[in-house]
């Protein structure tokens, strides 16, 4: 009995532990080391975050997602929306030289090229043209309005790198184990100087761990903070009550569905394809889960986005789920009336209790309708594979450039791509409205696609914690954790 209590005490005390009172806030984040130590300009999450901290852009996202002054410290934008002309903070380089407008431009202009060919450079191809103005006023130049321009000037792979130098507003301050980044002085972020500016600051240790290293850690009170965690991990999230901490769900926006990425056999056909869309129950798919306000959906672009005019409804509206699987059950019955076999789909998810559990869903209802199942090991080799990722701005070209052919060869279509360029050289809103309204109708209609809803997203934050805000963008900036002036 004494071994007992002893037991129970020692993980009490691990678990009522906080790393906020050494000076340092432990954060682990769910990927791999490879991804948190990324360079360029291809970023998973882990990456994305580290590189906010150490090289902010004109603009940045607050905790709570919106966009904030950087670099930049006011900007106005044209009547027209066709024009953003930024004012530049003034500060010294770590050379002692003063960033210039011209500096920002070079380097802003030369990461636009960098980024062609990938979702991010997609997304900004409507940038016609950056320039200096004068010694601390840029101007971007755009085709058209764009208003989602500020958020995607926000994102971590256009933070500003100048003379070798990262613009912060946090540095690296040693490696052990994971990476550890401190604030840097106000005056080194374009600020005013502030006495005694870094008094009960704390620095940010982010450490990459597979989700039960990160949910053990988190209720043995190793870590302060864990991100990252996708619907594969949500199962290992329940932590006890010995952990002081509470789960918490990002509103996320994004794309949470199945490419077809083998169009053979059963799933050349489109009706095939769109059979198996059809099968799937959103409104029971996450039952396992118990998740309150998760948002099914059968679109690809999220439903009442703004700019949505309601023109794409929602698919096999009126139709009951039993009305859709008699449907998508006389399809396999056609198809086995021409002499083939009962079909079968290999679906890829990634490791996880929770893929598990998503696995047995869609098994459940694809049999319903006589279409088995089986798990792939293998994404490449799958029919299925989940494509599961946050939007980085509320638009409908967001989702469809996740679908560009210089993206996604598997599941793109040349016609959809046409349509959405259009949309970028398109004369009103209105208009580019009207194009990926079209883009997305097309899309559907090929089924290579089976959306099921909004991506999962969750966190642990101790009570203690300050600085962490939910968004619907899945950004937590480690800068506010270190309660630093701004």
């Amino acid at each position: 009995m004494r071994s007992v209590f002893a037991l129970f005490a020692t993980i009490l005390l691990a678990a009522c532990s906080s790393g906020i009172d050494d000076g340092v806030v432990d954060v682990a984040f769910i990927s791999s080391e490879e991804e948190l130590d990324a360079e360029g300009l291809r970023l998973g999450p882990a990456a994305q975050h580290v590189r906010a901290a150490q090289s902010q852009g004109l603009v940045t996202l607050s905790a709570n997602g919106a966009v904030v002054p950087a670099i930049a410290e006011r900007w106005i934008v044209t009547d027209d929306g066709s024009s953003y002309i930024f004012r530049i903070r003034e500060f010294d380089l770590p050379d002692g030289t003063r960033l210039t407008a011209q500096a920002v431009r070079d380097n802003l202009a030369s990461t636009l090229r960098r980024l062609e060919g990938t979702s991010l450079g997609l997304d900004l191809a409507k940038i016609r043209e950056v320039r200096a103005m004068t010694g601390r006023v840029i101007e971007i130049r755009l085709r058209g309005s764009m208003p989602d321009l500020l958020q995607l000037l926000a994102q971590p792979e256009l933070g500003l790198v100048l003379d070798g130098a990262q613009a912060g507003p946090m540095r690296v301050r040693g490696e052990d184990g994971g990476v550890l980044l401190e604030a840097m002085p106000p005056e080194s972020r374009g600020l005013p100087s502030q006495p005694d500016w870094d008094e009960g600051l704390a620095a940010v240790k982010i450490s990459a761990v597979d989700a039960r290293a990160a949910t053990q850690g988190f209720a043995e009170g190793r870590y302060e903070l864990v991100l990252g965690g996708h619907l594969a991990s949500l199962p290992l999230a329940d932590v006890g009550p010995l952990s002081r901490g509470t789960i918490r769900l990002d509103a996320a926006l994004g794309l949470f569905g199945l490419d077809v990425q083998r169009r053979s056999g059963f799933l050349a056909e489109a009706d095939n394809r769109e059979a198996l869309a059809m099968a799937i129950d959103r409104s029971t798919l996450m039952s396992a889960f118990n998740i309150g306000g998760w948002i099914p959906t059968t679109r690809i672009v999220s439903p009442g986005l703004p700019g949505d005019t309601g023109t794409v409804p929602e698919r096999w509206e009126g139709q009951s789920i039993d009305e859709r699987r008699g449907t998508a059950s006389a399809r396999v019955q056609q198809w086995r009336a021409g002499g083939e076999d009962a079909p079968t789909v290999s679906i890829w998810l990634p490791e996880g209790p929770g893929s598990d559990l998503l696995f047995e869903a869609l098994a459940r209802d694809f049999a319903m309708i006589g279409v088995a199942s089986t798990r792939s090991a293998n994404r490449r080799e799958a029919d299925l594979a989940l494509r599961d990722r946050v939007a980085r701005y509320g638009a409908a070209r967001w989702f469809l450039n996740q679908f560009n052919c210089r993206v996604s060869a598997a599941v793109c279509l040349e016609d959809v791509d046409y349509l959405v360029g259009l949309g970028v050289d398109a004369r009103n809103l209105a208009e580019e409205e009207s194009y990926l309204a079209e883009a997305e109708t097309a899309l559907l209609a090929a089924n290579t696609y089976i959306p099921l809803g909004a991506p999962i997203r969750w966190s642990l934050v101790r009570g203690e914690v300050d600085g962490f805000l939910e968004n619907r963008w899945n950004v937590h900036p480690l800068f506010p954790l270190t309660r630093a002036p701004i």
